[in-house]
């Protein structure tokens, strides 16, 4: 993700300066103030428009027409546009602009504006666009009034063109009823553009924080409001938030954002488990106590034993650990604490590593069917397969091959090549480094590499990863590893060879 995009809140000052470089800069200050309050990245948005252009010459001049009078009397000189993005740099703030037309699109240039807004008017207007893209600024695109098939259709102009971008979700009405907000749609925004950043641009009531905290939860990293300061006889318009409103607006937002965990240290869509919330919850446990005498060496079967609350002591057997195969280590007379632990065995590693790889395959959405064959391929031992190896499941193995891998967090897979054995890899979900004849590439979804045979090649990934491999025939005990001790190994010791989940 662009960092410019990350966790950034818009301020979208549009024609709220009423025409007058001092109100400009005193709702530029009054957002300056705000950011620092907060300690947020905060950009303030303007509008570009060259009227003589953008407006055709017969209607230029009338006052019935939608929009136009309003932009005429709020007019500014580009002059004092610079004056404003001056002032926001100088309040520690990015700039951001909307262009409606290509002229504007060299004013923001000329302006050294950092990002360029693409209004949900103008998010089809493909020659301003063009213009845009040409530009080579990271856009944020809004996509009020548009179907998921036309976004479909901006998402794919800006990948073509290689254009760093942003998505915002919007409803053009302004201001926005809650009955027609849509925020779920930000659910589906999420998994169809998946390396796409996904925002949110309001124009509900000024005073409604409940929806920028449902944006926030949803998984918005972009947030937009309009905002100006009221002057005697003009009022804000409906849907813009004064400096108080965008005060409280910017404090919901962050008590969402830690609220769904985004300001703590945890990973992204992961949780931190604290000692305090463990502890809480042990008080609840029902730990496993003797229900009759027990000898030394008798299976802890359970007519054996019962569970009760609370856990009388440190290291008891829980319900969470007890396992009806446990062997008592001494004797244990009837309602006495046991104290056995599960044994470190091969099917229990094993049984753990299936429920990594299932968990990952949920969160990736690949489905694999139920006609597979599973393979643990462990170079240094199941006890380290966590470290080195992959669990591979081997889905077609003709003349040609389907295979899926998948790397654990933290896992590598030693380096080797084929003699017979040419393959392709597709990296479906995640990240992974792989490195080929001593160069490395990182993967992301999508890329494919070709290993030919006979070229040495390893993969690894820090996050985890899962990845395609066809190839021509697999047939084995053709993987040549460079390390000696795996090469010394005969297959069937690295590997395991499973039939089911």
């Amino acid at each position: 993700m662009n960092p410019l995009f990350q966790d950034l809140f818009i301020f979208e000052m549009a024609n709220n300066h009423q025409g007058s470089l001092e109100h400009g800069l005193r709702i530029i200050e009054a957002m300056g103030k705000i950011s620092r309050k907060h300690g947020i990245r905060a950009g303030v948005k303007f509008q570009y428009r060259d009227l003589e252009t953008l407006v055709h010459p017969d209607f230029y001049g009338r006052t019935d027409v939608k929009h136009v009078p309003r932009f005429k009397e709020t007019r500014l000189a580009m002059s004092d546009y610079q004056i404003l993005v001056n002032a926001v740099h100088q309040e520690g703030m990015v700039t951001i602009c909307t262009p409606f037309d290509e002229p504007s699109v060299g004013h923001i240039l000329d302006h050294g504006i950092e990002i360029i807004k693409v209004a949900s008017a103008s998010a089809n207007d493909w020659p301003l666009l063009e213009r845009i893209a040409a530009a080579r600024k990271p856009v944020i695109c809004s996509t009020g009034g548009k179907s998921i098939y036309d976004i479909d259709n901006i998402v794919s102009f800006f990948e073509h063109r290689k254009v760093a971008f942003a998505i915002l979700h919007c409803v053009g009405i302004y201001p926005t009823p809650a009955s027609e907000l849509y925020l779920d749609f930000i659910d589906r925004l999420q998994k169809r553009y998946r390396n796409i950043p996904i925002g949110y641009s309001g124009h509900e009531d000024p005073n409604n924080t409940d929806v920028v905290k449902i944006a926030v939860a949803k998984g918005a990293t972009i947030l937009e409001r309009h905002v100006g300061i009221a002057q005697e006889g003009v009022p804000l318009n409906k849907y813009s938030m004064s400096p108080e409103q965008t005060d409280a607006w910017v404090a919901a937002a962050l008590m969402a954002q830690e609220m769904c965990g985004r300001l703590s240290k945890a990973a992204k869509f992961d949780k931190k488990v604290t000692q305090t919330e463990i502890d809480s919850l042990e008080t609840l446990a029902r730990g496993v106590y003797a229900a009759r005498p027990i000898k030394q060496g008798e299976t802890l079967t359970a007519d054996s034993v019962f569970f009760a609350m609370p856990v009388a002591v440190s290291g008891q057997t829980t319900t969470a650990t007890y396992q009806a195969s446990m062997v008592a280590s001494r004797d244990y007379a009837p309602n006495e604490a046991i104290m056995e632990h599960r044994p470190a065995s091969p099917i229990n590693m094993a049984r753990t590593i299936i429920h990594d790889a299932k968990g990952m395959l949920y969160e990736s959405g690949i489905e694999i069917g139920d006609d597979f064959e599973l393979e643990l391929s462990h170079h240094y031992g199941l006890e380290h397969f966590r470290q080195t190896g992959a669990l591979i499941i081997n889905i077609v193995n003709r003349e040609y091959c389907k295979k899926l891998v998948i790397l654990l967090p933290g896992q590598s897979h030693p380096s080797h090549f084929h003699k017979i054995k040419e393959e392709t890899f597709q990296l479906l979900w995640g990240e992974m480094d792989l490195v080929l004849d001593e160069e490395t590439k990182h993967l992301k979804p999508g890329d494919k590499v070709l290993v030919e045979r006979g070229h040495w090649h390893s993969f690894s990934s820090a996050k985890g990863a899962i990845f395609e491999e066809i190839s021509t025939r697999h047939i084995r005990g053709d993987s040549y590893y460079a390390d000696p001790k795996i090469a010394s190994l005969d297959p069937m010791q690295r590997k395991t060879i499973l039939e089911a989940w």
